[in-house]
């Protein structure tokens, strides 16, 4: 017996290491708590659940501001959910990790998810900003679970197949990712094929005339009553339903095939307790770094520039003179291109550097963003609308990896402080641009992306040719 209790289970593998050496020590055989086929199952099981997540989630979002217009119901919900992430950031994510673990953060977190859906059924005010407010606070939370497990069992198959492990982790990411990206044209797929089936009216709202087309595009100003024609109530509840069920089949696919882990590094006592540690750090950093300061606009614009796609875009330009059937389709080619470009200008930074792909998203954005300004959108100009969609979803791409990717080269000896500012700026732009969303005209939206497109990236140049004249350590100081 006692021989069978010294013997792991027959799902453990170990790494078999050289012989004893003149010492005659044996070096510790590495153990590794999860054979090589587990651990490939469930970085499949965490992306799997992701994509019915954000399939359901994303979607909803790209609605929200044509669907639930009412009294600034669904652009307003937007903005009380990051809000209430910015909060969850500081705050939230160590302790939940710490108390529960990784599996079971992830999916008790989704639950916030679940309970955003279920309150469009009935979306007003007080249902949505509570629920907004449970899905803000669990989201940091999510996101942590899910990279602290994707990075840990990284770690433990860079020592199963001798690999690095930079190389593993990154291999990982890349497949939940590549699975994770596909979310946005199964959801929108699944709203504009329902939503197509458009109501007896809508022939005559798509004949509609140059006087009502005019208000459309640019001109679109949510108090002049040129609101779009509502899918009716049976077809929402369709959607509803249907994203709701996507989102609790991802908390049952997580909790029933996702397995425990025990982290390597054990977190303390401390890290149970709620404590303003990350709060003063991210502070302390960008009172302490110029560059962080100088970022500070690009990282808004990243998340002022996703807020119009998905709220104005949607709403003034697609919504308002094609109808809110075709927000789907033209969607998913964003989706599609903003997946593409993420992959290959991630793997060609490493050859060509970060100033290309800035430059590129600065003439690529700006002429989108004049395009709009000077365009007046009508159902005639179909295809101009899927063209406009891919480049901002290419500008996206360049805006959402190279950041990231900027911002770990800079702080690499301050990585927690930097990317909670990263998350704190970005949510910032979101707050802005879905706060104002019912109030501003679509002109004044874009006056607003171009300032912070402009601004931002002039303090990233500065940025740029900092890092040039002084070393790492020096731009992190000065």
């Amino acid at each position: 017996m006692s021989g069978e209790k010294d013997t792991p289970p027959s799902y453990i593998e170990s790494i078999e290491l050289p012989p004893k050496t003149s010492n005659g020590t044996q070096p510790e055989t590495f153990v590794s708590p999860m054979s090589k086929n587990q651990i490939i199952k469930n970085v499949a099981v965490v992306s799997i659940g992701f994509l019915f997540l954000f399939t359901a989630f994303q979607s909803m979002s790209n609605l929200q501001s044509s669907l639930n217009k009412e009294l600034g119901v669904g652009s307003g919900s937007i903005a009380v959910l990051y809000g209430a992430l910015i909060v969850s950031c500081m705050f939230v994510p160590p302790i939940l990790i710490a108390r529960l673990g990784c599996k079971w953060t992830i999916p008790i977190a989704m639950g916030g998810y679940v309970l955003y859906m279920a309150a469009n059924f009935y979306a007003i005010w007080g249902l949505m900003a509570p629920a907004a407010i449970i899905l803000g606070l669990g989201a940091a939370p999510l996101w942590s679970a899910k990279c602290t497990y994707l990075t840990q069992v990284g770690v433990w198959y860079s020592k199963l197949t001798g690999a690095t492990e930079d190389a593993v982790i990154n291999r990982f990411f890349g497949i939940f990712f590549m699975i994770f990206q596909t979310s946005q044209i199964w959801g929108n797929l699944i709203s504009s094929e329902i939503f197509s089936q458009r109501p007896d009216n809508s022939s005559d709202y798509l004949n509609k005339s140059a006087e009502e087309l005019a208000l459309c595009g640019a001109n679109y100003c949510p108090q002049k009553g040129n609101e779009t024609l509502r899918p009716t109530d049976e077809k929402v509840y369709i959607v509803c339903g249907i994203y709701t069920g996507f989102a609790v089949v991802a908390i049952i696919i997580v909790s029933v095939f996702l397995d425990k882990i025990v982290l390597d590094k054990e977190e303390d006592g401390e890290t149970r307790k709620i404590s303003p540690r990350l709060l003063i750090a991210t502070f302390k950093h960008l009172i302490k770094s110029t560059p962080q300061k100088l970022l500070i606009p690009l990282t808004i614009y990243s998340g002022v520039e996703q807020g119009f796609i998905g709220g104005t875009f949607t709403r003034a330009y697609v919504s308002c003179s094609l109808g809110i059937w075709n927000i789907g389709y033209i969607m998913i080619v964003y989706g599609v291109v903003d997946a593409i470009c993420s992959f290959g200008f991630g793997r060609l930074v490493q050859y060509v550097g970060h100033i290309p792909f800035f430059v590129l998203a600065f003439l690529v954005h700006g002429a989108c963003q004049i395009t709009f300004l000077l365009w007046g959108p009508t159902p005639d100009q179909y295809v101009i609308f899927f063209v406009l969609a891919a480049f901002w979803g290419m500008g996206d791409a360049v805006i959402q990896t190279q950041i990231n990717a900027l911002y770990g080269f800079l702080f690499t000896d301050n990585t927690e402080a930097a990317f909670a500012n990263y998350r704190l700026w970005e949510s910032v732009g979101f707050v802005m641009v879905f706060g104002y969303n019912d109030y501003l005209c679509a002109n004044m939206k874009l006056y607003i992306c171009i300032g912070f497109l402009v601004v931002g990236m002039f303090g990233y140049g500065i940025v740029e040719v900092k890092s040039r004249r002084y070393t790492k350590g020096n731009i992190n100081e000065g």
